[in-house]
């Protein structure tokens, strides 16, 4: 279904990924690793030979070359050539081929049994946990994008497999190209998701999926600064403000002031991040009169004050 006013693209306008490091492992049968888990959202493909996916408390899925898997809450799985084989932990394989800190270098390494080979490419992606942090949570555990039944995974999977390898070598700009990468499959991601049936649980992309709610997130994603009310969105709606108030809160999980301010400390966390405007000049931008009035939602939002938060940034770099 399509989204009034692409709200999609507003929204992720300012929902950057932090940074994403890359990794080519080349696997050949028999082979079976154990992930733990990482902070974060995984993004693989692979070619050569079809392998398998287990989550804790799930069947195995068998992945096909080109398919594009998604882990956005970077949960522990199982990967293996067949399903039920043992596994060792992927850590292990991970630091013995890690280079400086985990993030600092692209990861390669191969691994198995000198089969069959699978050539698995992969994104470790951190996002956002301010504003609009709980985006993701709205995606289960695992999204398979299967290349035979979207044509668009195809070539993004080509384009992800071509970057990965292009990352290897390190040639300067490297990290920016994998972070917009990572970028443009999480809209890919998620605009698969929001064409499929609407979400059973609140979230943005519920909101986003109601025909008439949408409109108001696409009004506050478009003008964040305005002085909405609930009034005024209702309006937009073609609703009244109690039931506006009501469904929005239903869908989507929080009032729409609440939403309102989430996104714009999203905006206001990503201006920090990227750019060399003042403080009073974000606090505009994100719609607060007075650079006090900005700083106290700030807080109450992230719990840290704009200029704490510019300092944490500055000791990840």
């Amino acid at each position: 279904m399509p989204i009034a006013e692409d709200s999609l693209s507003h929204l992720l306008a300012a929902y950057k990924s932090d940074r994403a490091v890359s990794a080519r492992f080349s696997l050949s049968q028999p082979w079976a690793l154990a992930s733990t888990g990482v902070e974060g959202m995984l993004v693989r493909m692979c070619s050569g030979s079809a392998y398998w996916i287990q989550l804790e408390g799930e069947g195995p899925v068998q992945i096909a070359a080109g398919d594009i898997v998604a882990l956005p809450f970077g949960t522990p799985h199982v990967i293996a050539s067949a399903p039920h084989l043992e596994s060792m932990p992927l850590r292990t394989l991970i630091e013995a081929n890690m280079v400086g800190r985990h993030g600092d270098h692209p990861l390669v390494f191969s691994h198995g049994g000198g089969g069959a080979r699978t050539e698995l490419y992969s994104l470790h992606v951190w996002m956002p946990s301010v504003g609009l942090g709980a985006l993701l949570q709205a995606l289960p555990r695992l999204l398979v994008m299967r290349s035979t039944e979207v044509a668009a995974t195809s070539a993004l999977a080509l384009a992800l497999a071509a970057l990965v390898d292009e990352t290897i070598s390190q040639r300067p700009g490297w990290q920016l190209s994998v972070a917009r990468l990572a970028d443009l499959l999480l809209v890919h991601i998620l605009r698969q998701h929001l064409g499929a049936q609407a979400q059973a649980e609140p979230g943005i992309l519920a909101g986003m999926n109601d025909a008439r709610l949408s409109r108001a997130l696409a009004r506050m994603h478009a003008q964040p600064a305005k002085p909405w009310s609930v009034a005024s969105l209702a309006a937009a709606c073609g609703m009244s403000r109690t039931v506006f108030s009501e469904q929005f809160r239903t869908r989507i999980g929080l009032t729409p002031m609440q939403y309102l301010t989430a996104y714009r400390m999203t905006i206001a966390a990503e201006k920090l991040k990227n750019s060399r405007l003042s403080v009073a000049e974000i606090a505009e931008i994100s719609g607060y009169d007075s650079e006090k009035a900005f700083a106290r939602a700030f807080r109450r939002q992230t719990g840290m004050t704009p200029a704490a938060y510019v300092r944490q940034l500055m000791l990840q770099r």
